[in-house]
This record gives C-alpha cells, structure tokens and sequence, in this order.
C-alpha cells in the first residue's frame, strides 16, 4: 500500500529550480535513503514531505492518520527540562494511566467496602491496559536506545541546557526513536555518531518495521540500511528498487543509455533541421519540409544527462617545518577535570594523523586544547616555532546574511571578482550559490565554503575536525586526494573509517581517564 503521493512537486529556491515535476511513491514498510550531491535539495524534500515548507505546484498526500516523524536536530527545546522529561513525554499518557492507577490502589482503603471492589476494577483495567501496551518495559528501551547512540543513563538526570551540541542531538533522535512512528524521515541521523553507535542506528533501522526515508552522506550506512534508492536528478526524483550498489550500478548504466539516446536524437534532429533548410523553399518539397517541422516541434526532447560535478580541492604548502611539529608530555584536556588519560608522543613533519574516540570523548577538546583556544588541565604541550596552522573547526557554521562572494571577499580582499568565483567553482560552489545568503545553503554547501577559506592560507599543518560531515561524495572524494597530496602535517579528527584509512599514517586513540 502506498503511504505517500507525490505529484508533479514543484519547488524554486531563490533562482534555483530544485524540483520541477517530480513524482514519488513511498510504500509501506520500505526502507528508503534519498541522496543527490549538496544543494540538490534533498533537506528541502524533506521539509516538504513534513509540510514545513509548502511547494509552489504540485500535491503531497500521505495516507490519513499517518504519524511522521521528522529529525530536526536543531529543533528548539525547553532548556530547562530534564532530559528523562523530554523523553518520557513520548509516554505522557501512559504515565497518565499509571498515576490514575496508583491513586485508585490508595483510595481503596479511604472508601467503603462497597466502593472498594469498584475501585480495584478500574485499576486492574488501568494495569492490564500498561502490560498490553509495553509500560513496563520503557525504562528498558530508552536504555537500550541510550546506550545504542553513545549516552549513559545518568543523562536522563542533567538538563537541556548542560548539553553539548551533540548530545542534545541524540537525545533529540532517541525521542524520534521512541515514538515508532509510522515514517521516519531522519535528515543526517549520523551526525554526531562514531563508528560504533553509527552501525547500532544501523542495526535499530533494519529492524524497524515500519518505512523511512532517510539522507545520509555516509555511504557505508547508506548501504547498510536502504532497500530503495530515491535520487535527486535533474531536478527529478528516480526510483532505484534495489540498495546503494544496485544504485550506483544502476545510474551508470541509465546515464550511458540517456547519454547514447541523447547523441543520437541531436544528430537526428540536426540532419532533419537541414532537410527543412534545404526543402523548405522549394514548391515540390516544401510540403514535405513543413511536415518535418510539425514533427520536430512535437519531439520529445532527450535532456543531456548530467555528470557528476567535479571539484578541485587544493591545499598549498607554506614554509616547511623542523622535524618535531607538535610534542606532548602529560598533557591533560578537558573544562572542569580532565576527559582522557594523560597524552604524551610527538607528531613529526609531514605526517598525517588521526584522532579516534568514542563520541564526546574529547576529540575536539584536545584540538581546541593545542591550539590554545581553551586551556590545558595539566602537562605540556609545544609547537615548532615555524608551525603555521590553518584550522577547520567542526562546530563552526556560517550563519547571516552574507554572501559566500562577500565571505570570500572580506578574508582575500585583494582577489578579484574572477579570483574570487574561480576559488569558489573549484569547491564546487557556482554563481547563483555565490549570491545566495549563507544561511540558506545547505549544510554541504557550507562546508565547502570553510574549506575554499583554507585554500590560500598556505600552511604548513592543517587541523581537521570533521571535515566531512555534510559533504556529498564527490566532494568528499576529492577531499580525501587533496589531503593525500598535501606535504605538510595533517591532523584529523574524523569518525569515517575508509576517509580516514586512505590518508593517515596513523591513529591516536583517546581513552577516558
């Protein structure tokens, strides 16, 4: 049975025509991973299948009485609330009846004798309606999704307020998770997620019995849970009825056959447009001229499949450094106490490492820690006079009403307005992106803006904090090469093991203390 209808959707975004109409079918009990490169549109679907934004043509019609659940990580909360509140509202009623039920087990014996056998009626019917309903095994599913995503239960006792970032967003997806809805529709549920907790949600989607659609950059994670493929292409939406391979497979095949049928209508088209040329004046041809031309106005056109985009990531070295780069001795990071076991090694000239850990381990702290951003809780630590940093920093966004122009602009104002859309097209940013306010690029279209920052700083150590999430696979491809031919000092903090495996020469595992 079909869930969702989507028909003939049309949606422009500034002067960008994202989809034009477009048509999909998700099926009840499907598994589906919707992907496309950055700023195709995929977060904006999304949101429209969620009625957050409405489409300027076309209808989106789910099945009545559906309940959708939409991951927004950056949906506002009540800060003040615990964390065991927001999550056991998902139960409220629940909790209700057993309040209810309590209060009638306490009343019996307040009440006459005739009332009591009433009374405990309305309870046993309040009980058995918690065991159909699973109540009490709830504590026991929050701590098996709690613990599947990287938290410990003493999270339920902390407020709102005191999380970080990314534990406030796994709470937020474990809500999600608790409530079964009927269609997920997770925007980049992996964000935030290392290795481990990634293939538990993995694990938690393939058991799911009901449909999502999810959007995911990881292409492992892609693989591991999609049974079909939606893909944003040419401002359409493509069913592929099969995984992320038969997808990949799939695409290639379908763009060298639309690519064969392409060649040969144009060459059909241009032999026809000068059999028109040349009949078209001639009184015993002209008939047959105008006939040609009736046809080819009716044509059903072939659009000239597009490729993938290709990017020109490129990081230049400055001054090359001494031997011993960055040296730690002791060295212990954290805000209050410290978060991991004393670090002391040494990171020499032109090797490229990086940092692995659990999530929320202090990964990111101990970047932040070297590069004297946040003080050190004890030890040493001490870069080579020569060093010359140039640092992306994971929690850092572009937000406002600049443009990427202007951005670039302001940090390289001696570039001129080629320099500057040339610097930009190489990542993968073009002209109506360039014009665009920064806040209304998608999270990929950001990232790509921080990394063309970086291109003309020409340091000699680049430090790296999850540079890839968000990043469509090209991109993230051409990323993974650029680091590789760097010559400097690359240190890494990444949680995706085949980006990570192909540049780094090896890993500094973090333990806590």
């Amino acid at each position: 049975m079909s869930l969702l209808e989507v028909k003939n959707l049309a949606f422009t975004y500034g002067e960008s025509m994202l989809y034009d109409k477009a048509s999909m079918r998700l099926f009840e009990g499907e598994h589906a991973v919707l992907v496309g490169p950055n700023g195709c549109g995929k977060s904006t679907l999304l949101k429209l299948l969620d009625y957050q934004l409405a489409p300027d043509q076309g209808a989106i019609a789910w099945q009545p009485n559906l309940r959708v659940g939409y991951l927004d990580q950056y949906a506002q909360i009540e800060d003040t609330l615990l964390v065991k509140e927001y999550l056991y509202d998902v139960f409220y009623s629940l909790f209700q009846k057993e309040a209810r039920m309590e209060w009638l087990y306490e009343e019996v014996g307040r009440v006459a004798l005739d009332e009591q056998e009433k009374l405990l009626t309305q309870a046993a019917n309040l009980q058995e309606y918690l065991l159909e309903n699973d109540f009490y095994t709830i504590k026991s599913l929050v701590s098996k999704i709690i613990h599947g995503l990287g938290l410990e239960m003493t999270v339920l006792d902390q407020t709102i307020k005191t999380l970080s970032g990314g534990m406030r967003a796994k709470i937020i997806l474990s809500k999600l998770l608790l409530e079964e809805a009927d269609v997920l529709l997770l925007d980049e549920p992996t964000n935030f997620l290392d290795v481990a907790h990634i293939e538990w949600l993995g694990k938690f989607l393939n058991d799911y019995q009901k449909s999502f659609i999810v959007v995911s950059h990881q292409e492992a994670f892609l693989q591991a849970i999609g049974k079909t493929v939606f893909a944003i292409e040419g401002s359409k939406i493509t069913r592929y009825k099969g995984d992320y391979s038969y997808y990949l497979k799939e695409r290639t095949l379908r763009f060298e056959q639309q690519q064969k049928a392409f060649v040969s209508q144009q060459k059909f088209i241009q032999r026809t447009e000068e059999f028109i040329e040349k009949n078209i004046v001639r009184a015993s041809t002209t008939k047959r001229a105008q006939s040609r031309r009736k046809m080819l106005e009716k044509l059903t056109r072939i659009q000239r499949p597009q490729k993938s985009r290709k990017y020109q990531f490129f990081f230049p070295m400055g001054v090359s450094t001494g031997k011993d780069v960055l040296a730690m001795n002791e060295l212990e990071v954290g805000y209050t106490e410290s978060l991991i076991e004393p670090l002391s090694f040494i990171i020499r000239k032109a090797e490229k490492v990086v940092i692995t850990g659990e999530n929320g381990i202090g990964k990111s702290t101990l970047v932040k820690t070297v590069l004297s951003i946040i003080p050190k809780i004890a030890g040493e630590y001490a870069w080579i006079d020569t060093a010359q940093i140039a640092y992306f920093e994971q929690d850092s966004t572009l937000e406002g009403t600049l443009t990427p122009f202007q951005i670039v602009h302001n940090t390289y104002p001696d570039f001129s307005r080629k320099e500057i859309m040339d610097l930009l097209g190489n990542h993968g940013v073009n002209y109506d992106m360039a014009r665009r306010k920064v806040s209304s690029l998608s999270g990929g279209e950001k990232t790509k803006v921080r990394l063309a920052l970086l291109r003309h700083q020409k340091a000699n150590i680049l430090v790296l904090d999850e540079p890839t999430n968000h990043l469509d696979t090209a991109a993230k491809e051409a990323l993974k090469e650029a680091l590789i031919e760097y010559q400097g000092t690359v240190i890494l903090v990444s949680h995706e093991r085949a980006f990570y495996h192909a540049i780094c020469d090896y890993e500094i595992a973090l333990f806590s203390q």
